[in-house]
This record gives structure tokens, C-alpha cells and sequence, in this order.
């Protein structure tokens, strides 16, 4: 049972690994205790998304005369929702399942742990244990949810993200404790079907990693959808004694009692690290998570880590690429690719929410921008002054582009609005190419788009714009 390469984990990181490993000529096998996908394809990214178009459809259905369209008495099938988002993920998985077999890489179902320097033990379900050989192990384990000393997860009455996804029952009320991706996309979706949200937030400003102007145009929007928003707040401690639950939450004027049926815990993300054999063979950690250099090596030759469990973003297309870098990496040093891989630039990573309105961004935020000492052309275009927003009924948001006003760097791109996820990636690749606002006035954006608000904002910064 010898291999060249073993992964350990077949999430977006995992799987991507052990398919470029195999492609690159390396005997390949991936180690998974659950299902293919991992946490992103089954309980995350793929299956949220899927319960969020369901959200935005019966919204339609609920506004449709608003474009003309009489539909009556339109409800939301809770049940019906979950159902669809289980076979969304189902069939993502088992196309990672014949991705394995199309690449001829053995899955080893089972729990992975290092035993030792190329030796990995794999148990089973029933128990049994068996030793895999090889000459080098990738560990993409991925996360789990974080858990709060005075919040306790049980499952029932105070939930995580996956018991959120497979809810037996649409909950009256809700309250959603954390204000990153995972919490508001789900404060949206449980609102949009008829729950009653109250979002509970730490820290001053709700998606607070994002910039200020977003927030701000967020906490708006959930405001006027009916989600009730605290922030500056954080829960002290929750009764689940009664049919409900209570939480006494601590804010700026005092602490008050907040009542539901169900709290959803969405305060951030755990590094899976334990159990896994680090101790073992010494490789070095850090604030919970794996240290690594920049081609994802740890400090032990032959071992790898990628992903979640590293200190950089936890993001299924991050966790992508860091497999693919890893995977030429080792290909290079075994002289089985022409060229070492670039290292990854952690600061042009885009960060995309899917709630709505949708979120979108990457680069240096305004607050950011200004600490590093750039002077500054910023430019915000309202999706408002958007033909194709008015005639598509959804003008909330805009775009909000920052440059370097000494040499026209695009150092950063804010977003809000409908399917602004889809636009991100302009800047993406604009920074990438170290674009300046010249050529992004220069690229004719076609009209009506919504993508053309990246250049009405750019004309904007500079003095430029014609259209507002």
C-alpha cells in the first residue's frame, strides 16, 4: 500500500490536491472520514447557496407583480427548501466522486492520522486499522464551527451551520450570533421565508472584516427587510430550560433578555488539528492553526498543510489553490514539473457573501488604505444610477473603487448589491495584471451591465463620470 502522495481530507482543498498531484504523474490516494467535498460542497458553500436561491425565488414570487406578473398566495416549502439543497450537494459530491475515478485516485474512506514520517494510519468505521505508506502526506483537514464558552452548541436549541441546513422545522424565531458570511447569509435566509431574526454582533459594525461603507449599507438593507441588528453586544449566557431559549446579551446601554426558538451560533471557524499526528512528528503550529512557508510545507520535510487549518483566509477557492501550488511544489522538487509554482498573494484574495444584497471585495479597504499612507481617488457609483439595477427592480448597493492617486494603483474594490459575487473577479485579475485606473477606463464595459459600475466608479474617483 505505498503511495507517492497521500492526502488527508477531500474538501475543495483535498480533493484539487489529489487530482493535480495525479495529473502530475504521482501515485495518489485521498483519506476521508465522511464525504467527498468535505465541509464546503456538503455543509457549506454549495448547499447554503442552494438554500439561498430558494429564499431569492420566493421573493420574486412574493414581488412578482411588481414586474408585471400576478402569482397568488405564493408560500415558502420549508421542507422543500432543505430537500432541494440535500440533492444540490449530493450531486456535487458524487461528481468529486467520479473526478477520484477519472483521475485514478484510490479513496480511502476512513479517519487519517500520521503514525510517522511517510506512514499514515487510516481506521474505518468498524474500527479496523490499517497503515498506508508513502512520500508525502498533504493535510487538508478543514475546520469545523467555533464554539463560544457561555454559547454551547447541543444541537437542538442552540445550533451551527449544519444543523441550520437539515432544521426538521421552519423556527418562529431566530437569533443569529456572529455577522460574518455564514451568519448573515442565514440571518437572510430564515428572514426572506418568515422568521423573525435578530442578528447579534461583537464587534461595532456587522461584517465587520469588510469596508465601513459596506456595513453601513448592509446593516441598512436587514434594517428594511425587517432583521432587527445589535451590535457593540455579545451574549453572556443562554437558559434552553423552557420551550425556547433565552439569552441574556450585554450591550453598550445594558443587558437585556432575548427570547426565541433557536440560536444559531456563527461565530467563526476551528482549525481541525487534533488527533491528526502533529505531536508525533513535530510540525509546528501556531494560534491553532499549521505553519507553513510559502509553497505550504511545514517545518517537517515530506508534510504539508493546506487550507483551513493554515493561518491564511478560510476559503474554499484559497484552500483550491493552495493544493494546486502545493501539488506543483513537490512535482518540481521531484523533477516531474519544469517550474516552481508562484506563491499565493494573500492580499488580492477576493471575499464573496451571499446574502442579499451580496457582498463582494478584495484589496485594502478605505480604513486600511489610509493606514498604509497611500493618498487616495475613491470613487462610488450607486447601483441606483444603474439602467440595468432599475430595470432588473434591484438598485440597492454600488461599487466603491480605491487608487493610489500618486500612481493610479487599483488598491482595492468594495461592492454591494445583487450578483455583485459575479463582478469581483475584474479586480481580481486587474491587480493581478498591476492594472492601473487608466486601463479600466480604457476597457470598454458593455452596456447595460451591471459590471459597468466598476468603470462608472473608477470615472468617479478621477473626475471622470458622465453618468451621475
Amino acid at each position: 500500500m505505498n503511495y507517492d502522495v497521500i492526502v488527508i481530507g477531500a474538501g475543495p482543498g483535498g480533493y484539487v490536491a489529489a487530482i493535480r498531484a495525479s495529473q502530475l504523474g504521482f501515485k495518489t490516494a485521498v483519506i476521508e472520514k465522511e464525504s467527498l467535498g468535505g465541509i464546503c460542497l456538503n455543509w457549506g458553500c454549495i448547499p447554503t447557496k442552494a438554500l439561498l436561491k430558494s429564499a431569492q425565488v420566493f421573493e420574486y414570487a412574493r414581488h412578482a407583480a411588481d414586474y408585471g406578473v400576478t402569482i397568488d398566495n405564493a408560500t415558502a416549502d420549508f421542507n422543500g427548501m432543505i430537500k432541494r439543497s440535500r440533492g444540490v450537494a449530493d450531486k456535487m459530491s458524487k461528481g468529486v466522486q467520479f473526478l477520484m475515478k477519472k483521475n485514478k485516485i484510490d479513496v480511502i474512506m476512513g479517519y487519517g492520522k500520521m503514525k510517522a514520517k511517510g506512514q499514515v494510519d487510516v481506521t474505518a468505521a468498524d474500527g479496523k486499522t490499517t497503515t498506508y505508506d508513502c512520500k508525502h502526506i498533504i493535510i487538508a483537514t478543514g475546520g469545523r464551527a467555533r464554539t463560544l464558552p457561555n454559547l454551547p452548541i447541543d444541537g437542538k436549541k442552540v445550533i451551527g451551520y449544519r444543523e441550520a441546513m437539515v432544521l426538521p422545522v421552519q423556527p418562529k424565531t431566530m437569533i443569529v450570533v456572529g455577522s460574518g458570511a455564514i451568519g448573515v447569509e442565514f440571518a437572510y435566509f430564515y428572514n426572506s421565508i418568515g422568521t423573525k431574526v435578530t442578528v447579534v454582533e461583537f464587534m461595532p459594525r456587522i461584517v465587520p472584516v469588510e469596508d465601513e461603507d459596506v456595513s453601513k449599507e448592509l446593516e441598512k438593507s436587514f434594517k428594511k427587510q425587517g432583521i432587527t441588528v445589535m451590535t457593540n453586544a455579545s451574549v453572556e449566557s443562554v437558559d434552553t430550560s423552557g420551550a425556547g431559549v433565552k439569552a441574556k446579551v450585554k450591550t453598550a446601554t445594558g443587558e437585556v433578555t432575548l427570547e426565541a426558538d433557536i440560536i444559531l451560533s456563527a461565530v467563526g471557524v476551528v482549525a481541525n488539528l487534533e488527533n491528526i499526528g502533529l505531536e508525533t512528528l513535530g510540525v509546528k503550529t501556531d494560534k491553532g492553526r499549521i505553519v507553513v512557508d510559502g509553497y505550504c510545507q511545514t517545518n517537517v520535510p515530506g508534510v504539508y498543510a493546506i487550507g483551513d487549518i493554515l493561518p491564511t483566509q478560510a476559503l474554499a477557492h484559497v484552500a483550491s489553490k493552495e493544493a494546486i501550488v502545493c501539488a506543483e511544489n513537490i512535482a518540481y522538487m521531484e523533477k516531474k514539473h519544469a517550474h516552481q509554482p508562484e506563491p499565493i498573494d494573500y492580499g488580492n484574495i477576493p471575499g464573496c457573501t451571499y446574502c442579499s444584497p451580496e457582498i463582494a471585495s478584495v484589496g485594502m479597504t478605505e480604513k486600511a488604505a489610509k493606514e498604509a499612507g497611500y493618498e487616495l481617488k475613491i470613487g462610488k457609483f450607486p447601483f441606483v444610477a444603474s439602467g440595468k439595477a432599475t430595470a432588473a427592480g434591484n438598485t440597492e448597493g454600488f461599487v466603491k473603487v480605491i487608487y493610489d492617486a500618486k500612481y493610479g494603483e487599483w488598491l482595492g474594490t468594495h461592492m454591494i448589491g445583487m450578483n455583485v459575487t459575479e463582478m469581483i473577479a475584474e479586480t481580481v485579475l486587474g491587480r493581478k495584471l498591476e492594472t492601473t485606473y487608466h486601463e479600466v477606463l480604457n476597457a470598454i464595459h458593455p452596456h447595460p451591465t451591471m459590471s459597468e459600475a466598476v468603470k462608472e466608479a473608477t470615472a468617479m474617483a478621477f473626475g471622470e463620470a458622465t453618468d451621475i
